[in-house]
């Protein structure tokens, strides 16, 4: 079809409506899930769970392309999975799959050729099959150990032919499966980070408070009786809006921050002869080293400050953080 023809059929009403519809049948294709899972899903998830080996995925087509998305949702949060593609595993790769796995079969059918004919050698292996199909009938349900009804109403292709609706809700089974899972081994953030340690989310997860937190001279620090105009020249010098106020021992008894000196400056208070002790804020918020650094966010955010003194168990100083230092380590 030429370029000319493509634009004569165009119509924006026609697009926006056809896009509406689709969102509205795949939905309904997952919604409609919801009250179809039951016993079925429980022992898929139980036999998958007390696998000794690995969770094989496998499907062609777009089925392929949604046994590779799950595969790696599964990997990702506690599952050891990876693809196999059915045809490429009757050409050798069949010795990838062990006795001790488990092989989650994918196929809207459940007819598909290069599936049916690797399955009696999954079988002769003693490997185990889950199928997932909108075919409960169908052949690859019936030699299946457990089978996963993944049938829809209707593609949301205007001819009911290309697989849409179906995928859509094949992959959501496939989403189910992987945070059941995930719930049942008690896979939580630390684990989720250690196969995330790229990107924003590594950073988010494994960034601790230590690794972004100034400490040393960095830090202004100043005694309680030092005369308020000295300890804003110190923390002029720091450069963090702060400067904390610590005793003999270097444990924190207060701070004092750029709105402490507005507020000093409307009470008219001498710069000159008051003490820092006489208008630093006592008993400061203070986060230790090895929090996360998602934390120290939660916690300015919470209290509406914009640094953090980091502390011992003690209450001696260890260093400072504020809003910027994590803008710049990229945790927010």
């Amino acid at each position: 079809m030429n370029q000319s023809l493509k634009s004569d059929h165009f119509s924006p009403e026609r697009a926006l409506a056809l896009g509406r519809q689709t969102l509205s049948i795949e939905a309904a294709a997952v919604n409609a899930l919801v009250g179809r899972i039951g016993g079925e899903f429980s022992l898929a998830v139980e036999l998958i769970l007390g696998c000794k080996g690995r969770l094989i995925v496998s499907g062609i087509g777009k089925s392929g392309h949604v046994a590779r998305k799950i595969a790696s949702t599964m990997a990702s949060t506690g599952t050891p999975a990876y693809f196999v593609h059915p045809a490429e595993a009757s050409h050798g790769d069949l010795g990838m799959i062990a006795r001790n796995d488990v092989l989650l079969a994918i196929s809207n059918s459940g007819e598909s050729e290069e599936l049916l004919r690797i399955v009696p050698l999954i079988k002769r292996q003693g490997a185990r099959l889950v199928a997932m199909t909108g075919v409960p009938n169908s052949a690859l349900a019936r030699e299946a150990d457990v089978h996963l009804d993944a049938a829809v109403e209707q593609e949301a292709c205007p001819h009911n032919l290309a697989p849409t609706a179906s995928t859509t809700a094949a992959m959501a089974l496939g989403d189910a499966l992987a945070v059941a899972l995930l719930d049942a081994r008690g896979f939580g953030p630390d684990d989720f980070a250690r196969s995330h340690p790229g990107g924003s989310l590594g950073r988010r997860l494994l960034t601790h408070v230590r690794d972004v937190m100034r400490h040393g001279d960095s830090v202004p620090t100043v005694g309680p009786q030092t005369a308020v105009a000295d300890a804003i020249l110190a923390m002029s010098r720091g450069g963090l809006g702060l400067v904390a106020i610590l005793d003999d021992l270097g444990r924190t008894l207060g701070i004092f921050t750029d709105g402490d000196l507005r507020r000093a400056f409307e009470k008219r208070i001498d710069l000159q002869t008051a003490r820092i002790d006489s208008v630093m804020h006592v008993g400061p918020r203070t986060i230790g080293p090895d929090r996360l650094a998602v934390e120290a966010v939660e916690m300015m955010e919470r209290y509406r400050i914009n640094a953090l003194l980091v502390a011992d168990g003690d209450g001696r100083l260890l260093g400072a953080l504020n809003m910027h230092d994590l803008f710049t380590a990229k945790v927010i």
